[in-house]
Parts: structure tokens; C-alpha cells; sequence
């Protein structure tokens, strides 16, 4: 009686056993971009999006998209709850920059080049055939007569072994191409430079991921190779960009004033380099 007693009191006021809860899952229609760092997920617009948390010393929330997603900047000491609610606040805004950011990821997985021989590249604006020619000279390129109805694209020969890999033969374009930027850019700067009354002092070519160019006030002046995929005034734009923060280092009105004094319709070509779906490789 006793022992059953006990087995009783035991099934009243024993602790039960936590229960295997599996993890949850949105539904497959609310399911939104998820940054792979993500450690907090909201619902925008019946999308649950998830984002990433970076705590640090500052006073106020930034919000940053990029290709992994959204990105949250907080102060450390912050709730949770405030954060979820200026990212609700901030909704509109995050939602058009993740579509933005999808579509530019789209266009620059489309714009990827299979390096091989036959292959096309934009190169001042217009497509360039690649060709893999080992008898051939190395590095000559070949234009169509300009006015010409129907021309075929410029091509580029490379005197390499058919069977080069794709990396040797992108190598080998990206040797090229870099040999072409240097002597352009410098003729860009210094067709530009009196025109803005300032003087450059050094030139070196980058390979940046994410920007175009700079400029110290020493009068160094990087400008990244990869412009040559672009057409002339683009190009011209990012010189006039950089040669003009050698007046004004910072980007105030009276900088976009200097840079509007020889390329009024910069708006354009900046919108232009920022959107056109340029292979980085």
C-alpha cells in the first residue's frame, strides 16, 4: 500500500519530460531571402525574411542590402523587439533594395563568361569574339570597318595551345585587357585634367570588387581595369569622378557640381555603371 502510495505522489508532482519539438518551419508561400548569417527573422509583406545582427558602438540602427541579404546594425544595447520593429518600419525600403539585389545577382549570373574559344566579352562597349589562334599573334585585335552594314563583332586573337584551360585563357584576356587600361586611362586624365584645373601624380590600375575608383590628396588615382568592359563615356565619367574629388574630397553638392562642370549628364552614366551586368572575374 505503501509503495503504491508513493507511485501515486510521484505521477502528480514529478517534473514530465521535455517533449521533442521539432524546429519550425515557414510555410513554403511565406518564405522570403534569408541572409546565411541570419540570427532573426520578420514577416515583411508575407514574406519572412531573414537578417543578420551586427552589434556595436553606435547610437542609432543602419540597414544594409547586399547580395547575402539584409543586414542590421544596432547598439549593443538595444532590445531585441526595437530592432524588429525598425526593420517593420523600414519595410518598404528593404523589400525594393532585396528585389534590386536579386535581379542584379540575376543579370550577373547571365552575364558570365564560359572562357573558351569563341567566347564574348564587352570591351569598350561592344562585344569582342575571343579567338584561339596558336599560330596567330598574341594579343592582335581585329575590327570591323566602322559603318559597315552587318559587320561582324571585333575579334581578339590569342596565341595559346587549343588546349588551354578556361583559367590560362581567362588569364590571358585579363593580361590583355589590363595592358589596354593603362595607356587609355592616362590619355582620359590628361584630356580631362586642364579642364578641371587639378593635376594628377600617379596612376595604378585596381581590381576592387565593389568600387570603380579613387583618389588621395596626394594625387594618386586608382581606376579598376574592369572599366574597360564599359563604353568610352562611361569610362570618362569614373575618370572626371576621381580627378574631380582632387578639388573636392568628399561628395557634397559642390563636388557634383565640380563633376557636372564637364559631364553634366553624370546621373545617367553613373546609373548605367551601377546597373549593367558586368562579370567580375
Amino acid at each position: 500500500m505503501r509503495k503504491l502510495l508513493r507511485f501515486t505522489l510521484d505521477l502528480f508532482h514529478s517534473d514530465p519530460a521535455p517533449l521533442a519539438v521539432a524546429p519550425k518551419q515557414p510555410p513554403p508561400d511565406t518564405a522570403g531571402p534569408r541572409h546565411p548569417r541570419a540570427t532573426r527573422e520578420v514577416l515583411l509583406d508575407g514574406k519572412l525574411v531573414g537578417y543578420e545582427i551586427k552589434r556595436g558602438k553606435r547610437r542609432t540602427i543602419g540597414f544594409s542590402v547586399g547580395a547575402e541579404g539584409l543586414a542590421v546594425s544596432a547598439p549593443k544595447w538595444l532590445p531585441l523587439h526595437e530592432i524588429d520593429r525598425a526593420v517593420q518600419c523600414k519595410s518598404g525600403w528593404i523589400l525594393k533594395k532585396l528585389h534590386e539585389s536579386r535581379e542584379r545577382s540575376a543579370r550577373h549570373e547571365a552575364a558570365k563568361i564560359e572562357w573558351k574559344d569563341g567566347a564574348v566579352f564587352p570591351f569598350l562597349g561592344q562585344p569582342l569574339v575571343l579567338r584561339i589562334d596558336p599560330l596567330g599573334t598574341h594579343g592582335l585585335l581585329d575590327c570591323a570597318e566602322s559603318g559597315t552594314a552587318g559587320a561582324s563583332p571585333a575579334t581578339l586573337h590569342l596565341a595559346l595551345a587549343r588546349s588551354a584551360t578556361p583559367d590560362q585563357i581567362r588569364d590571358a584576356v585579363r593580361q590583355w585587357l589590363r595592358a589596354q587600361a593603362m595607356p587609355l586611362f592616362t590619355e582620359r586624365l590628361n584630356h580631362f585634367m586642364p579642364r578641371l584645373g587639378v593635376q594628377w601624380k600617379k596612376l595604378s590600375l585596381s581590381s576592387a570588387a565593389t568600387r570603380w575608383g579613387s583618389a588621395s590628396v596626394s594625387g594618386a588615382i586608382r581606376l579598376n581595369w574592369r572599366l574597360l568592359h564599359f563604353s568610352l563615356p562611361v569610362i570618362d565619367y569614373v575618370v572626371v569622378h576621381e580627378l574631380s574629388h582632387l578639388r573636392v574630397m568628399d561628395h557634397s553638392p559642390r563636388f557634383w557640381a565640380s563633376v557636372a562642370e564637364v559631364i553634366p549628364d553624370h546621373g545617367a552614366l553613373r546609373r548605367q555603371l551601377k546597373e549593367e551586368a558586368i562579370a567580375r572575374w
